[in-house]
Order: C-alpha cells, then sequence, then structure tokens
C-alpha cells in the first residue's frame, strides 16, 4: 500500500447532507481517505443554508438555484478564484466529481497549473436528458462530457457495463471504481415492527418498498403500473407500497397511488429501519451510472427487482439474490416481482442471499482503491 498522504481537491456540485447517491458516494470515500491521512479540500457551491466559512479544507462559490432541486445550487463558474487558492496552496491531485460550469472551471484552473486531474462519471446525463424533454440535445452533451473527461488523466466509473458504454463513446483513459455499502447500517437486524405497525402492515404481511427521488428520470410510471398489476394479480395477499424519498412527482404520484404511504426523505438509521422493514425492494430505474439503493436494499436483506444494468448488474444474480429484467422488458420486471411474491421460499432464500453478498462489499476496499488511482494520477503528471 502506497502510504505517502496526498493533498487532495475535490470539486462537486453535492455532498452530504444533501440526500443523492453522488453526494452519498464522495462522502464515503472522503471519510476513508481522511482516515487514511490524506488532507481534503472540498470546493463546491453555497447552499441555501450554509454558513461554513471558506478555510483550507472548504472553498465555496457562487450558484444558481438547479430546477426541480429545491435548495441545490448549481455551481457557477470560478476559475479565477481557483487559481488565485491553487496558487497559493497547490493540491497534488484535483478530483472533478461533476461537470458543470464549476467542474469545467476546475479543469481549466488545474491544465493552466498543472495539477494532474482524474474525473468521475456519476450521473448518466444523456438518460436524463431525454426524460426532461431534452433529446435534442443528447448528442452535444454526450460531445462535451467526451472532451470533458478526456482531458483528464483518468475517469473513473462504477460498473463495467459503464465502463464499455463510454468506451464505445469515444471517451478514454476509464478505470473501475466500484461502490460498497456500510453493512453495519443496513443491515436486516434493524427490521422493526413498531414501524411495520406505523405502516398498518403485520409481520405476515408485504411491504413493497422504493427508496429515491422522486422524478421523471427514475421511470416511476412503471412503479404505479407494476404496483397495479401485482394487487389485481394476487388479491390473496395484504401489500403496501412504501415510497421512501421526495422530488417533483411527489403530488403526482399521491394522486395515483393515494393508498401508499409517502414517507419523504429519510437518513442515517431512520433511513436503515425503513430499509429493513421492508420485503420486496421495486427499482424501475434505466437512468443510473450505479444506483446505491439497489445495495443498500440488498444489504439490508430485501428481495431486489431491478432491470440487468448498473449496480444491479453487478451485484444480481437471478433468481439466487433478487430477480433482474431485461432493460426495457417492463413485462418481465412485473412478472419478477409476481414470481417472488407467489412463491415465499423463494423470497426468503433470496432476502437471504442478498444479505450475504451485500456484506461482503465494504467501503474500506472502494477507497483504498481510489487512493491508489489518485496516486497513479500524481505519480503520471511527475
Amino acid at each position: 500500500m502506497n502510504v505517502t498522504s496526498l493533498h487532495i481537491a475535490l470539486v462537486s456540485e453535492t455532498f452530504p447532507p444533501e440526500v443523492n447517491g453522488v453526494a452519498n458516494t464522495l462522502g464515503r470515500l472522503c471519510q476513508g481517505l481522511r482516515e487514511r491521512g490524506h488532507r481534503l479540500q472540498l470546493v463546491r457551491p453555497r447552499q441555501a443554508d450554509d454558513t461554513a466559512p471558506n478555510d483550507d479544507q472548504l472553498l465555496l462559490t457562487r450558484g444558481w438555484p438547479l430546477p426541480g432541486y429545491a435548495g441545490l445550487q448549481w455551481g457557477q463558474s470560478s476559475l479565477h478564484k481557483l487559481l488565485r487558492r491553487w496558487q497559493r496552496n497547490r493540491p497534488d491531485v484535483l478530483y472533478i466529481a461533476t461537470e458543470g460550469p464549476l467542474g469545467l472551471s476546475a479543469l481549466r484552473a488545474a491544465r493552466r497549473l498543472g495539477i494532474p486531474v482524474v474525473s468521475g462519471f456519476h450521473t448518466n446525463f444523456q438518460q436524463y436528458s431525454d426524460h426532461y424533454g431534452f433529446g435534442l440535445l443528447t448528442r452535444l452533451l454526450t460531445g462535451y462530457l467526451r472532451w470533458f473527461h478526456n482531458r483528464s488523466r483518468l475517469t473513473l466509473v462504477p460498473s463495467p457495463s459503464q465502463r464499455l458504454e463510454l468506451q464505445r463513446r469515444g471517451f478514454e483513459r476509464l478505470e473501475l471504481l466500484a461502490r460498497g455499502v456500510d453493512g453495519q447500517l443496513f443491515h436486516p437486524a434493524r427490521r422493526s415492527a413498531a414501524l411495520r405497525a406505523e405502516w398498518g402492515l403485520g409481520e405476515d404481511e408485504i411491504a413493497v418498498l422504493h427508496v429515491g427521488r422522486l422524478a421523471a428520470e427514475k421511470n416511476l410510471q412503471l412503479l404505479t403500473r407494476a404496483f397495479r398489476q401485482l394487487q389485481r394479480d394476487l388479491p390473496q395477499q395484504r401489500l403496501r407500497l412504501v415510497l421512501v424519498g421526495d422530488g417533483p412527482l411527489r403530488t403526482q404520484l399521491q394522486a395515483e397511488l393515494p393508498e401508499a404511504l409517502f414517507c419523504g426523505v429519510q437518513r442515517g438509521e431512520a433511513l436503515a429501519a425503513h430499509y429493513a422493514s421492508g420485503d420486496l425492494f421495486l427499482f424501475p430505474s434505466l437512468s443510473e451510472t450505479f444506483g446505491n439503493v439497489v445495495l443498500e436494499a440488498l444489504a439490508s436483506g430485501l428481495a431486489v427487482v431491478a432491470f440487468d444494468q448498473a449496480a444491479a448488474a453487478q451485484h444480481i444474480r437471478h433468481g439466487h439474490n433478487g430477480a433482474l429484467a431485461t432493460p426495457g422488458d417492463e413485462a418481465a420486471f412485473i412478472e419478477s416481482a409476481r414470481w417472488l411474491l407467489e412463491d415465499p421460499e423463494s423470497l426468503r432464500r433470496v432476502r437471504l442471499n442478498a444479505r450475504q453478498h451485500a456484506g461482503k462489499q465494504g467501503w474500506p476496499a472502494i477507497v483504498e482503491r481510489f487512493e491508489s488511482l489518485l496516486h497513479a494520477a500524481r505519480d503520471a503528471q511527475a
């Protein structure tokens, strides 16, 4: 293991306590790097309720409100501010997690100062642009992302399938950095009879869970259709749909699913209890580069139904520790959920295997891999 301490600058539009997969991943990586003795400086937009001062560990920049993300800011270009800071206090290596104006200005500043850059491909903007009605911009957006990432020393991707897709589109110098899960926090032992009673469920009844942002890119219309179909096909079973998270589609979904429970954003042990108190986890999204919630659900001992891509493709063996459907095959997605609910023994076995697999996917090895890639980028620049 290379134990040389690094001074690492990390640039991101989002970071804990914000709740999303990118923020969660970056928070875990930063915590792990600090525990391993590295010095970090975080560069991010100032959020509406920020009171933290700038110092050697934090540089806040101006931002614009991000549509559909209440309270979040889209970082403005900060080239001169970054140049001044990094000329005085030069980092050994720069990690850019997001590719907006702030990330672009960081890339330009680093190239001007000769600081090695590692970038992360965290968000499938091409899929998001289609969902939000920007399909005509997809080609331009892909071209920009390719240009951006090909100017870094390395680009880190979360899954082998994502690496293959980006290679096909002309992205270069791609390295795999998987994701981990906190197996002590997300654990079946956090199952709560009291919480299930609040949901109106006894121990033998089924909580169908979804955790994530309630937004168009998450393919939640399939979640609605799947749950309705399961209710029709399995009238003898008492099913309760529980949605954890918030977003612009919440009001619409509450109108479409008046009997569903909307629990809002949950964090920490409360989130872990919500996971562990479920039984079946439906994840219909097709827009993920990874999907941290899949690993969290598996670690919590849930039977996960998902499309065969990103985290699900990497961590689920169909019929062993979850159920997979060909991407876009909605009938197969619903049939996989029906199979698990119709066969209690298969559901029990899948849930046990889910926990057994995810319990081995801890963060320490991921952080060590990240550390080695940052060292490699720094050493290649020298």
